[in-house]
């Protein structure tokens, strides 16, 4: 199975932490970031990483030479030049994941106790194109899904934007769910991508495929932390005290 982790952000949230390394190197738990979630994956069978990399890239280089590749085959996209937003890096990508079977797609600053082997079955059985991580708690922006799960639209309670993504969108008869930076794609969502610019939000294409796509929510209720923030960290490693080996799936 294949997974591409989204290394490359600047982690200018976890500033000064972030000055001279990248995010992906930060610590928690005893392991870097990158660390977690590359042995998180490798535990599920995933044996095909690809890792983006742009601030501090060649230190995320060096620190998976050093360790072997963690014995999985990993490959790097390069956006040292130009970071790509989370859509543009998938199409940049496009020539590593491409092929029949849907890969899994995680930020590495996700810490979460989600089985990702489980969410890929799931994904499977579902049928759709994309499959997201949402769960209900508090955001400022939500995705909005219709009954069976499908995405309708999008919202943004700090300004009051909303963004339907279908005909006869009604944002009364939606449920909001939070996304949470883990999901599933489905190679054949890739052409779409083609009269894509270089640099845009995978949610902005989600909402544009959604019309003709199946783009399903995923929702989960075990534990969940955007380690984006330093209170993040600290919460996270109070968790990690308590609960060395976070297993559960759901």
């Amino acid at each position: 199975m294949k997974a591409m982790i989204f290394a490359a952000g600047l982690g200018s949230r976890l500033r000064p932490l972030t000055d001279n390394c990248p995010k992906a190197l930060v610590p928690i738990g005893g392991k870097p970031m990158l660390e977690q979630v590359i042995l998180r994956l490798k535990a599920a069978e995933f044996d095909h990483l690809v890792i983006n990399v742009h601030h501090f890239g060649q230190q995320i280089i060096d620190f998976l030479a050093i360790n072997g590749n963690f014995g999985l085959r990993i490959d790097i996209s390069d956006e040292r030049e130009l970071l790509l937003d989370t859509g543009g890096a998938i199409k940049k990508a496009r020539p590593l994941l491409d092929g029949r079977e849907p890969f899994l797609i995680y930020n590495v600053d996700i810490l979460t106790d989600l089985n990702p082997a489980l969410f890929y079955e799931a994904h499977i059985r579902s049928g759709a194109d994309a499959s997201l991580l949402t769960s209900q708690r508090d955001t400022s922006r939500y995705l909005l899904f219709d009954a069976e799960g499908k995405l309708q639209g999008w919202e943004n309670r700090k300004t009051g934007e909303v963004r339907s993504a279908v005909p006869c969108f009604i944002k009364e008869n939606s449920v909001p769910y939070a996304f949470g930076g883990v999901h599933l794609f489905s190679p054949a969502l890739f052409p779409l991508m083609d009269e894509w610019p270089d640099c845009f939000p995978v949610i902005d294409f989600y909402l544009a495929a959604a019309p003709d796509h199946r783009i399903q929510g995923h929702p989960f209720v075990g534990m969940w932390m955007d380690l984006g923030k330093p209170a993040a960290l600290e919460e996270a490693e109070r968790y990690w005290n308590t609960a060395a080996t976070p297993s559960s799936g759901r």
